[in-house]
């Protein structure tokens, strides 16, 4: 059987939802290629809180965690992931070798892909492709400085949501912002659920 790879470094590896039944096998932490990860989107599905994601700009490489598709062509693994992240079909980034095919937004990232998806025996990888958006959103570019003053600014309930997730991002997803994020009396200050 052709094995196909979902890549996560976020939510999907706590929360697989009704991709569950889709899956086959555990997730393999830090097993998967290095992608440029930040918390630099505001997530409306996550009360506005920071989430992590591919970002060049800003990212730093850390190690992805990888867990097998339990499907046998990339377009139904492309459609399982989108249906758990409740995005459009260009939110998902996938990369089919057999078709020397792929889409992404991060072209760089296809090529990291692929020369690990070759060398560990995968056919292709789908992966969240959400892009950062802290520019767009907040008004401004986004910096450690920035993104911590943005956290002081969220309500209650929407700081309560960043803190779980970013404390619940899995240990290899160690960005900038969140090492900073650790050492910061402000944050380690604030409740937990």
């Amino acid at each position: 059987m052709s094995r196909i790879a979902i890549l996560g470094w976020g939510s999907l590896i706590w929360d697989l939802d009704d991709l569950a039944p889709k899956i086959s096998g555990p997730w393999r932490h830090a097993a998967g290629p290095a992608a440029p990860l930040e918390f630099s989107r505001i997530s409306p599905k996550r009360l506005n809180a920071l989430t992590v994601v591919i970002d060049p700009e800003v990212g730093e490489p850390r190690p992805t965690a990888v867990i097998d598709s339990a499907r046998a062509a990339i377009s139904e693994a492309w459609a399982d992931l989108a249906a758990r992240e409740r995005t459009k079909p260009s939110g998902i980034g996938w990369l089919d070798l057999s078709a020397d095919d792929s889409q992404t937004r991060h072209p760089s990232f296809a090529e990291t892909v692929a020369a690990w998806c070759v060398m560990e025996g995968y056919v292709g990888a789908v992966w969240t492709d959400l892009g950062p958006n802290f520019a767009e959103k907040y008004g401004r570019a986004f910096t450690l400085a920035e993104a911590r003053t943005y956290l002081q600014t969220l309500p209650t309930e929407s700081l309560v949501e960043a803190v779980r997730y970013i404390e619940s991002a899995p240990p290899e997803t160690d960005t900038p912002l969140r090492r900073l994020l650790a050492d910061d009396p402000w944050w380690r200050g604030l409740p937990r659920e």
